[in-house]
């Protein structure tokens, strides 16, 4: 199991998080005027979050609507057996799939969620029949179409906005 170490972040950390994570392409002079101090210590201090891992990657979300990706699918996976080799079967099957935004292990009757956008429903089916259906340690997927997003969100609770 992977271990995690959480950092010891000030105030000031975390506006600056809470800032980008909402406005990833402001620059470090639009951010220090934000959390009022100077532009260097605010580049130090997103020099040090991004070096420590806190800040994984600065992206664009886009409108999936938009680009034609307009069905989000929400796929309960179970496995024929949970033994470590099919776990790790599974998860590198999945791991390079685009239309898999999100893969979650689970506890409980299902071992797997993943969540899927496609540009239809023919799409995903599709993606079912042709390759997550095959995979070989599946042994069931029971999928949920979602109507409406009630609410989409990429914000952590940080805390310090």
């Amino acid at each position: 199991m992977e271990k995690t170490s959480h950092l010891r972040l000030d105030r000031l950390d975390l506006k600056i998080l809470d800032i980008l994570q909402r406005e990833g392409a402001l620059s470090v002079a639009e951010v220090a005027a934000r959390v009022r101090i100077s532009t260097t210590p605010c580049w130090r201090r997103i020099q040090h979050l991004e070096a420590t891992g806190v800040i994984k990657a600065r992206v664009a979300l886009l409108d999936r609507a938009r680009l034609g990706l307009d069905v989000t699918i929400f796929a309960h996976v179970k496995l024929a057996t949970t033994s470590r080799d099919a776990i790790a079967q599974f998860e590198a099957a999945i791991r390079d799939r685009s239309e898999v935004l999100d893969c979650h292990t689970l506890t409980g009757e299902w071992d797997f969620l993943l969540k899927i956008v496609a540009p239809n429903i023919k799409s995903y089916e599709a993606f079912y029949l042709d390759y997550l259906s095959r995979i070989p340690c599946v042994r069931s997927v029971n999928s949920a179409v979602a109507v409406t997003a009630i609410k989409e969100s990429t914000l952590l609770p940080l805390g310090g906005g």
